[in-house]
């Protein structure tokens, strides 16, 4: 197939395309190379994926309007994955217009050249944060997400309710997967499996914030992308039982669907951290701090669905995936 990669220089989305050029599909990515983390960790995993004959880079911004539809127009993609997006909680309380430019007016321009050149499928990545204030564990995709904690979130539960108009005016087909707590080679340096082994090893302090008590569904980097572009395989259909009286925010009358990707087994964050310092053979010089704005206590996945109806089967323990990422991350400088 030919399939569009928004995103394609972020985390998720450069191990979604080489999942996608090794099967032997065309790729095309594109990303705006912003600053908002290391652009040359932006560059190196580009370098990743260049040797690939199927795959091009083209350097872009979605929220360039012109730029998009000539694309599409000049490409005839069949399948979209759209990853691109401004992300991080925190950096949304100082930083709100990047997270409209981006996460509304970019995801608008994707959903309206998807309808235009009759994209087969697009998938598009929402986030665990849409949850919210919700306590009732696990999350679930047929729970209501009304109460988003940062603009961030906001913008996601938006980019949900925007694809499903889309999909039942233009039987547009949408899946919106919703990531949960990612880490592994090749992460974002904004993240905390980043920012702790960095300060660890630099003999810095770490924050951790409501004093540890945090609950995080840790997903490894693999288990995400292939479960990727297993829900970009399986095109979303309309759910033919479903109760307008009663309706599944999960589903549609439309060919519209939302799941949870996680790994379904959340770990308390200070466990998690003494994991990474067993890796490192180092201690963490530990700075408890109150719980951010933005912040939730906790994230665990139900991802019964997204098992029965894709085969997304999670397989990497939190050992195994902090063993890579510390090895990853010893033998590459930033």
């Amino acid at each position: 197939m030919k399939v569009l990669v928004t995103g394609a220089a972020g985390f998720i989305g450069m191990h979604v395309a080489r999942i996608l050029l090794d099967r032997g599909d065309e790729v095309i990515g594109i990303d705006n190379l912003n600053d908002y983390y290391l652009p040359q960790l932006k560059q190196d995993r580009l370098a990743q994926l260049r040797d690939h004959a199927h795959f091009r880079f083209v350097e872009m911004d979605i929220s360039d309007t012109d730029a998009i539809n000539q694309l599409f127009k000049s490409e005839n993609f069949q399948r979209v994955i759209h990853l691109a997006a401004q992300a991080g909680v925190r950096y949304s309380l100082s930083n709100p217009s990047a997270y409209i430019q981006s996460n509304l007016l970019g995801f608008g321009n994707m959903l309206e050249a998807c309808q235009k050149n009759r994209i087969e499928h697009l998938v598009y990545a929402s986030s665990s944060s849409v949850y919210g204030s919700n306590s009732n564990m696990p999350f679930s995709v047929h729970d209501n997400v009304d109460h988003p904690c940062s603009l961030y979130a906001a913008t996601k539960k938006a980019n949900e309710l925007m694809a499903h108009a889309y999909s039942h005016l233009y039987a547009l087909p949408t899946t919106g997967l919703r990531y949960f707590t990612v880490y592994g080679p090749w992460g974002r340096p904004d993240m905390s499996p980043w920012l702790f082994t960095s300060a660890i090893l630099e003999g810095r302090p770490i924050n951790i914030f409501n004093h540890g008590n945090m609950l995080r569904d840790f997903t490894y980097i693999d288990d995400i992308a292939a479960g990727t572009v297993k829900a970009m395989d399986r095109i979303a259909q309309p759910n033919p039982g479903f109760d307008t009286a009663n309706p599944d925010p999960a589903s549609s009358t439309a060919p519209y669907r939302i799941y949870n990707i996680g790994n379904q087994q959340p770990v308390k964050l200070m466990t998690f951290i003494e994991i990474l310092e067993k890796n490192l053979g180092m201690q963490a010089i530990k700075n408890f701090m109150p719980m951010q704005a933005g912040d939730v206590l906790a994230t665990c996945a139900d991802v019964d669905d997204l098992k029965r109806d894709v085969g997304y089967e999670p397989s990497t323990r939190l050992e195994d995936g902090l063993r890579n990422w510390v090895e990853w991350y010893r033998t590459t400088h930033y």
